[in-house]
């Protein structure tokens, strides 16, 4: 019986570890998808930034386009009234004028070919962002699906080891059962370990000889008396089957 105790015992642990291995690859599968989705958020949102100035370049130019029109129209009447000027005076005023108008539209040129210098910029950086954006999601759904998966198989195999576990605790006395999840619940793992030569594979320090006479009997569930852990000799090892 004392055998039996000790081989559940192990099956508990054993069970406890990989339970706590998949509860965190569970908790981190939603965080590898949290992480992407942020970069997607930055992605997208620089997206934004560049359209909102690629439609003020829109704006700009046609505005320009519209001006440097409306000035060309305007020195070309100015043109067909100088043919008509009357004296000299008129004429240099007409001049001036026409001459400002001309110096003014030479700048909104400039202006306007810098207008789309810097549109041609946006785009290409735009076009950037959605190759990236793609590539992303591309991506994204890939580890989505895997992840799904991993969960999935994770998750059923929490069900399994469950079951497993119910099973061990059934044949551990309560008492003995309440010592090792009082224990687990307060030391490092491991909770139960194998004593070789007098010394406990927990804490490593020898145990005494009375207490490594007993354990060798095989008759009763014993703790070490420095770190408080399960123990059993080395030569009852159980043999574990999944």
């Amino acid at each position: 019986m004392y055998q039996k105790q000790i081989e559940q015992l192990v099956v508990l642990q054993t069970v406890d570890d990989e339970i706590l291995l998949l509860e965190v690859e569970i908790r981190q599968a939603p965080l590898e998808l949290s992480e992407l989705e942020g970069r997607l958020a930055q992605l997208k949102e620089r997206q934004a930034q560049v359209q909102e100035r690629i439609d003020l370049l829109k704006t700009q130019q046609k505005r320009l386009e519209g001006e440097i029109e409306d000035d060309g129209h305007k020195i070309k009447k100015s043109k067909n009234k100088l043919m008509a000027v009357g004296n000299t005076k008129e004429y240099h005023a007409m001049m001036r004028e026409m001459d400002s108008m001309e110096k003014l539209n030479r700048l909104r040129e400039e202006e306007r070919i810098a207008v789309m210098e810097e549109f041609t910029r946006q785009d290409t950086a735009m076009q950037e962002l959605a190759a990236e954006v793609d590539g992303l999601m591309e991506g994204y759904d890939a580890k989505k699906a895997t992840l799904d998966e991993r969960v999935a198989k994770a998750q059923s195999r929490l069900d399994s080891l469950a079951k497993r576990r119910t099973k061990a605790g059934k044949v551990v006395p309560p008492p003995i059962l309440g010592r090792y999840e009082f224990i687990r619940s307060r030391i490092v793992h491991p909770v139960i370990v194998s004593v070789t030569e007098g010394i406990c594979g927990g804490c490593h320090i020898r145990i005494p000889p009375q207490s490594f006479n007993e354990l060798q009997k095989g008759k009763q569930i014993l703790g070490c008396p420095n770190c408080q852990r399960i123990i059993f000799w080395v030569e009852h090892s159980p043999t574990i089957q999944d």
